[in-house]
């Protein structure tokens, strides 16, 4: 479509200072958690992506009153009046989304039953819901699958279970979590997620009254109890925003100052980022979590000038390197001397993206082996989810599709590092996760224009 076309005049070093708000896979988690409560809740630094608002319509439709508060990126949920959703409401909003999968644990326990969708997303792999559904039955929920979507009732109530995930999911983990809090009986999860997002999410949870205790080796425990009430909760920054612009300015040669990054939770990508030559300042002016906006720290990312080095990573669970990392900085890999080498072993078809890269002129050549220290659950598999990338390549402009969030950014940056004008077909897309992204480009000094 036309006006869902980003002119991008590529070659420019971007330079300058953004800031990123909350973590886009904390805040749609912590608004669906406000349904437990019987009081309002208050989240702040919420960015205005589409992904929020997808949750904020799923929300309305049920019965949960969310209004502005008085501080920009602030949100207040009320679950005073939760009620069921139609099936054509709950579509006409969870289209775009995951989402819905969420809403069941609540929902069974606010109202005795569910509904899920056909489920949206990136189309980076099947992501199946198996391991959610698999969950919800051992915590006594009854599914029935239909044409349109999966209802879920709890005859006899949810109950505390012992359950071990075959992958540490962060979906499903976030699953148990928001089902076994409220849930009669104690829950022991193995394998779980344990991201900077999971945890999180525990603490908005334990604020609202939950009992959850953190075990060594990916065991959470949660202890049910009667009722929750609300909470008021400024989450962690967005790592994956943050690292994407880092990639951006070591691709353009230039240097971006990330208000609101954190070391803490990015240590992983800071070595790689500095491994393959770029250089990064960590402000020490950075508040507490949970304390009140004032001066603001972050970290700077540049590019220091010279030839950048190739590496070899592994994507993984957290304290991996993680998965949306990765597509954003094969594109600053391009121009690093030497063979890189990117396993992908969360998602087995995120790798699609490098067609367009090639198409620019980079070198990159996919694999069906594992590519990395060890073998992965996709190695003998028919998924090419191994990259080889051979630099440094000139990149010079094309016509791009967008084909998901995080390769559409890619796609972006891989524009804005080319000699010449590119046309980004599908930017819309990129509004999921990416707040205000034009605006920011053109701060960093980006010739970008809608035609």
């Amino acid at each position: 479509m036309p006006d869902d076309v980003l002119v991008v005049h590529g070659g420019t070093p971007l330079h300058g200072q953004i800031r990123v708000r909350g973590a886009k896979n904390l805040v749609s988690k912590a608004m669906v958690a406000a349904l437990l409560g019987d009081e309002p809740s208050r989240l702040f630094d919420v960015p205005r992506i589409r992904d929020v608002e997808v949750v904020r319509g799923l929300l309305g439709v049920h019965g949960v009153k969310v209004t502005d508060g008085a501080e920009d990126g602030e949100l207040i949920l009320d679950p005073a009046n939760v009620e069921r959703a139609s099936t054509d409401e709950i579509n006409v909003h969870a289209g775009s989304s995951r989402i819905p999968i969420l809403f069941c644990g609540p929902l069974l326990h606010r109202l005795g039953h569910a509904f899920i969708p056909d489920l949206g997303g990136c189309h980076i792999g099947p992501r199946p819901i198996d391991f959610h559904i698999q969950a919800l039955r051992e915590f006594g929920a009854v599914v029935d699958k239909t044409p349109e979507g999966m209802h879920l009732t709890a005859p006899a109530g949810l109950h505390g279970t012992k359950f071990e995930l075959p992958y540490p999911s962060v979906g499903a983990t976030e699953q148990v979590l928001l089902t076994a809090v409220l849930a009669n009986g104690v829950t022991e999860l193995r394998n779980a997620a344990v991201e900077p997002e999971i945890i999180d999410l525990i603490c908005v949870l334990q604020k609202m009254g939950a009992i959850i205790t953190v075990h060594t080796d990916r065991v959470i425990e949660i202890e049910g109890v009667p009722r929750l009430g609300g909470y008021t909760h400024r989450p962690i920054p967005d790592r994956i925003e943050a690292a994407s612009w880092a990639a951006a300015a070591l691709a353009t040669r230039g240097e971006i100052e990330v208000l609101g990054a954190q070391q803490v939770d990015m240590m992983t990508f800071l070595n790689v980022f500095r491994s393959i030559g770029g250089e990064y300042k960590v402000t020490d002016t950075l508040p507490p979590r949970g304390s009140s906006p004032g001066t603001e720290g972050g970290i700077r990312f540049w590019h220091p000038g010279g030839e950048l080095r190739a590496v070899a990573l592994e994507t993984d669970v957290h304290p991996g390197f993680m998965t949306d990392w990765q597509q954003p900085l094969v594109v600053a890999l391009t121009q690093a001397r030497g063979l890189s080498i990117v396993h992908e072993t969360v998602y087995e078809q995120r790798l699609g993206y490098t067609e367009a890269l090639n198409t620019m002129g980079a070198t990159i050549q996919v694999y069906r082996d594992c590519l990395g220290g060890t073998p992965c659950r996709f190695g003998r598999r028919n998924f090419k989810h191994s990259a080889v990338i051979a630099g440094p390549s000139k990149l010079h402009a094309a016509d791009l599709v967008i084909p998901d969030l995080r390769a559409g950014f890619s796609h972006l940056i891989a524009a804005l590092a080319a000699e010449g004008t590119s046309r980004v077909y599908g930017v819309d897309l990129i509004n999921r996760g990416y707040e205000d992204f034009e605006s920011k480009l053109s701060a960093l000094g980006a010739h970008v224009e809608r035609p």
